[in-house]
């Protein structure tokens, strides 16, 4: 039994939209040549967010782009090129929060990542972004078949590297993620900037005023 007052001294960091600033808008605005109405439409009725989060469960690109086809057989190289030029969705790196995790490295606070990422795009990111390597351990959704926010994926980090959840504060630009987090006994943070993230972990006193 873990005191309400343990002290936190874990840090877990989700990866796209608080270190990495992924948006297939950076890609799609290429494709659509500007046309923002076109783009969005596409986002919100073909390559949808429910349909990528199938992919960060484990599901293969080719899977989904042959799910879509007898639908949108028009939009094949559009479908396509969701996969094939994944990368061109993430603008670099938020160079803010990756300050904030550099401090907590130099102040040698264990730190992790779970991540909802495909297990097909997300190991060219190891070799893109330095600070991928500096985490003790990073789960990725695609390869253990689920996503943020099941209790599961929060659970498969714990039991892996031996973490209380307690002991843990955990960090995600999507609200329901930070709370799915809050609700197992970590402490979720709904990230929205590097600044209000410091100043939390600074409450916490896991980082100096």
């Amino acid at each position: 039994m873990v005191a309400s007052n343990t002290q936190r001294s874990v840090v877990i960091f989700d990866l796209g939209g608080v270190l990495i600033d992924w948006n297939p808008r950076h890609l799609y605005r290429k494709l659509f040549d500007g046309d923002e109405a076109a783009m969005e439409h596409f986002l919100a009725t073909v390559c949808t967010t429910e349909w990528n989060e199938r992919q960060d469960a484990g599901r293969s690109f080719v899977e989904a782009t042959r799910e879509l086809l007898p639908l949108h057989a028009d939009k094949v190289e559009l479908i396509e090129a969701f996969g094939k030029r994944f990368d061109e969705m993430i603008g670099g790196a938020i160079e803010g929060s990756v300050d904030v995790l550099a401090e907590l490295k130099q102040r040698a606070v264990p730190v992790y990542a779970i991540t909802n990422w495909s297990a097909e795009t997300f190991p060219p990111q190891r070799q893109r972004f330095a600070f991928l390597s500096w985490f003790d351990g990073i789960v990725v959704s695609g390869m253990e078949g689920v996503i943020k926010p099941h209790p599961r994926i929060f659970q498969i980090l714990c039991e892996r590297h031996r973490i209380v959840p307690e002991t843990g504060v955990f960090i995600d630009d999507v609200a329901a993620n930070a709370a799915a987090a809050s609700a197992l006994g970590i402490h979720g943070i709904h990230f929205r900037s590097p600044a209000q993230l410091r100043s939390e972990l600074v409450a916490l006193g896991m980082l100096p005023p």
